[in-house]
């Protein structure tokens, strides 16, 4: 635009299901980003869910049978959201979203804002709070996490906590991973994390993988192996999976 706004607009098309969605994005330079999300998306808690260093899958996204509980439990999830990205000075960035209340399960909208540093060669550290009002238990919800790459090696680890307003769904999760760029075209990593359950009914959901991503030519090749205990706290439910992904770039 004459002003110097830079407007982006983007649609996804879901096969069968149509528009996955449409955004919307407004880039001003200096006073940041606003985008706008009718469609799946999800708050800064979910974007962040679990930023730890990997090869290609989370430990606990490979698949597995059964529901496994994630990460983002405690994220406000909608169709429509706002979202805001800010560069407050060299090495600190600003990351905010809104959820606007919508039925009667949500009568009141959902903030999450978080921060990322990286005034430190090599470290990246990320820290957010906010709530979740898409649901009749509201949640408080928290993460931090710091990412050290040296050369070929990244190391990462994080904390997020739940915290709901009635009942005994609180839920805390930590993650640690480790990758390794073994040459320009091979890295791979090592993944686990754990769910920790308030309830006294539910064991410990443990989830560990190994991954690899292969790029020749224009062709990636990735792919994990992953098992799980105690899948969503079940002590009877263990489970393992595998996925293999191709991308061609042409």
């Amino acid at each position: 635009m004459d002003n110097g706004f830079t407007v982006t607009h983007s649609i996804e098309l879901d096969g069968s299901a149509g528009v996955g969605y449409n955004a919307l994005a407004i880039d001003t330079g200096d006073m940041g980003k606003l985008t706008f999300t009718g469609g799946s998306s999800t708050s800064v808690m979910g974007v962040w869910d679990d930023l730890t260093p990997s090869a290609n899958e989370e430990s606990w996204g490979v698949g597995y049978a059964g529901t496994p509980d994630t990460p983002a439990n405690g994220s406000a999830i909608t169709h429509n959201i706002f979202t805001y990205d800010y560069t407050l000075m060299d090495g600190l960035a600003l990351k905010a979203s809104y959820v606007p209340s919508h039925t009667t399960g949500a009568v009141d909208g959902s903030v999450d804002y978080g921060v990322t540093y990286t005034g430190v060669e090599g470290l990246t550290v990320y820290a957010a709070m906010g709530e979740n009002n898409d649901a009749a238990n509201s949640a408080d919800v928290s993460m931090a996490a710091a990412i050290y790459t040296a050369g070929a090696l990244s190391v990462g680890y994080q904390v997020n906590e739940t915290d709901f307003g009635t009942g005994t769904a609180d839920e805390d999760f930590t993650a640690l991973g480790v990758s390794y760029a073994v040459s320009d075209d091979l890295s791979v990593s090592l993944n686990s994390s754990t769910i920790d359950f308030e309830s006294t009914t539910l064991d410990d959901q443990e989830a560990t993988a190994v991954s690899f991503s292969h790029t020749s030519g224009g062709m990636t090749i990735s792919g994990s192996y992953g098992s799980m205990d105690n899948v969503a706290g079940s002590s009877t439910v263990d489970n393992s999976a595998y996925e293999i992904n191709f991308k061609f770039a042409f």
